[in-house]
């Protein structure tokens, strides 16, 4: 996972952009679904929009923000 600025250009700021990899984008799917009380129980494959997710994207706002170990991210930037 890589957070870092945005490189969005309006006028409240960047934004925050954060990376994820096919493996992390899985993870947060089948944490989603635990969440909601849904177990999977063997072996399975996640697909998104049809194909396996090699990486993910999540862009937050300028009016928002990101906290990650402790470090904080604005999207008014740095």
């Amino acid at each position: 996972m890589k957070i870092q600025h945005g490189q969005g250009s309006t006028e409240y700021g960047p934004g925050v952009s954060i990376d994820l990899t096919g493996d992390e984008v899985a993870t947060a799917i089948y944490a989603y679904l635990v969440a909601r009380n849904v177990s999977i129980d063997g072996p399975s494959t996640i697909t998104v929009n049809g194909d396996q997710c090699e990486e993910g994207n999540i862009y937050v706002d300028p009016s928002g923000k990101v906290v990650a170990k402790g470090k904080l991210f604005s999207g008014r930037g740095a």
